[in-house]
């Protein structure tokens, strides 16, 4: 017996977010693991008995993928952004600050902010990073500073 993917995201995801959050402890991690689940699911060629067996297959899996993310060298190693923060040195307090204020930033803002200043990268080379024009490179670089401006002068107004 096979059941659509479709049909059984619909019937079993949220059962098997709460299996895998029960283990992992963090919704993202949860997500991966009901994503991964699912398309373990999809890939595999196996036929079941009946609803039940593939509903015991699809949380069974759900359990063994979260624990191997639980033990994976990267979930390991990872860091709290705050921890993270913590092992950086800063030449100045302003230092830390703005590198905080950075990460705080849009996504699309935040790496040609961090590959421009942080990583030296001229606006030629994250073009090329990033599949986007160079014109597109200067703008969101143009609107980040804007940004950062926007926000440290709002937070040097509050210390007055």
């Amino acid at each position: 017996m096979r059941q659509s993917t479709e049909i059984l995201i619909e019937m079993y995801q949220d059962n098997l977010f709460a299996v895998a959050f029960n283990i992992c402890k963090n919704g993202a991690d949860a997500d991966d693991v009901v994503q991964d689940t699912f398309l373990q699911y999809h890939l595999t060629k196996k036929q079941f008995d009946n609803e039940q067996h593939i509903r015991a297959w699809l949380i069974r899996v759900a359990m063994n993928k979260a624990k191997d993310k639980m033990r994976s060298f990267w979930h390991q190693k990872s860091l709290p952004l705050d921890e993270y923060i913590e092992t950086l040195s800063f030449e100045t307090p302003e230092s830390a600050n703005l590198f905080e204020q950075v990460l705080n930033l849009p996504e699309k803002y935040r790496i040609v902010i961090h590959l421009f200043y942080y990583e030296d990268y001229s606006v030629r080379e994250i073009a090329a990073i990033l599949k986007v024009t160079e014109t597109n490179v200067k703008v969101r670089l143009s609107r980040g500073r804007k940004m950062l401006k926007d926000i440290l002068k709002e937070e040097w107004e509050d210390d007055e």
